[in-house]
């Protein structure tokens, strides 16, 4: 592993589950800042701003700050404001991230009438209690009525203390198919979200490392980025999602509190 002078880590599943540390996470995290590794905490979390992940992750005992997150809101944020400027936007998802969503037009589902301002695009954050049959149907109608459509993430699930739960990826497809449309997604398995990372720790692919539980839109989407990817076996990992992958991970460990020997730091 010579040659390593960055790490990109994910959060939920990597570091923790329902936002408590997992064995060894934060020894392994503390080692990393020792060894004076640069990293960045890369998550498609859409349910906390970047102050909220950080100051949980702090109650934690983890040595990060808000400066050391990238969230998918936050990236999503700026791609609204580079290539939709202006335009009226309706956020689908369970959790506040207004906070991240900073220079984005927010508004209501109307279509112009009793509701507000028409959306011009549909932006889809996380699963959960908003998306609803009437949110999701009257998301479809705007599609239909010319709306663009932007997702924070394709995930299909994430581990939570009680299992797993279904996350946008369950519904996107279904929506696309319906209405015609391509959603362009923002977070993570996105090439420029991975560039955006590697921008914020200074270092090219080559010298970069991602961590991972979801072998495809962590791992592999990281490896076709020229990233070194890191494959944990802890939060939404399952041997057979591992088996049935279109590529073989770079690394895998138990845990990442092995991180830190396959780095040569322990």
């Amino acid at each position: 592993m010579k040659g390593i002078g960055a790490v990109l880590i994910d959060i939920d599943g990597v570091l923790t589950v329902s936002w408590k540390a997992l064995p060894g996470a934060v020894a392994a995290m503390e080692r990393l800042r020792a060894a004076g590794l640069p990293l960045v905490l890369i998550t498609n979390t859409t349910s906390r701003t970047r102050a909220a992940v950080a100051g949980r992750l702090a109650e934690e005992g983890f040595p990060v700050g808000a400066d050391d997150i990238l969230t998918a809101p936050a990236v999503t944020a700026a791609y609204l404001r580079t290539h939709h400027p202006h335009a009226h936007c309706r956020l689908i998802n369970s959790g506040e991230v207004g906070a991240d969503l900073a220079g984005v037009t927010l508004v209501g589902e109307g279509a112009g009438g009793a509701g507000g301002e028409a959306p011009e695009v549909i932006v889809f954050g996380g699963a959960g209690e908003a998306f609803s049959y009437p949110a999701l149907n009257s998301a479809f109608r705007q599609l239909q009525r010319g709306a663009r459509l932007v997702a924070m993430h394709r995930n299909l699930y994430w581990r939570t203390a009680d299992g797993l739960d279904l996350d946008t990826g369950a519904f996107l497809p279904g929506l696309e198919r319906a209405a015609g449309v391509e959603a362009t997604v923002t977070g993570k398995p996105a090439e420029a979200f991975f560039a955006t990372a590697l921008a914020h720790v200074g270092a090219p692919a080559a010298e970069a490392l991602m961590v991972g539980d979801d072998i495809e839109s962590d791992v592999l989407a990281a490896q076709r980025c020229g990233i070194t990817g890191v494959l944990v076996r802890t939060g939404k990992y399952l041997p057979e999602t591992h088996r049935a992958a279109d590529g073989t991970p770079d690394h895998v460990l138990d845990s990442f509190a092995d991180l830190p020997g396959l780095l040569g730091l322990a």
